[in-house]
């Protein structure tokens, strides 16, 4: 008996193909910088540095840890100055 391989078919993937996708911020990274998450089918996006959304990849990822560190001590510098 032969099994068949089918992708996973989903109605919320066909809608966010066609109507587009439903992005919420699920994390702030920045001020200007945030992670989102589609609400219909989970996909994760992020802004890029010339201020487009770019999927959320492994790399994104470590990039954007790194500048929620830089940012968060920039954060306590400056107030810990204006204390």
């Amino acid at each position: 008996m032969n099994k068949k391989h089918f992708s996973s078919f989903s109605v919320t993937k066909v809608q966010c193909n066609l109507f587009g996708h439903k992005l919420k911020v699920s994390k702030n990274i920045t001020n200007h910088v945030h992670e989102y998450q589609c609400c219909r089918c989970g996909m994760e996006m992020t802004d890029t540095a010339d201020g487009l959304l770019a999927r959320l990849t492994p790399k994104f990822k470590e990039t954007n840890a790194y500048l929620a560190k830089i940012h968060q001590k920039k954060q306590q510098a400056f107030y810990a100055e204006a204390s």
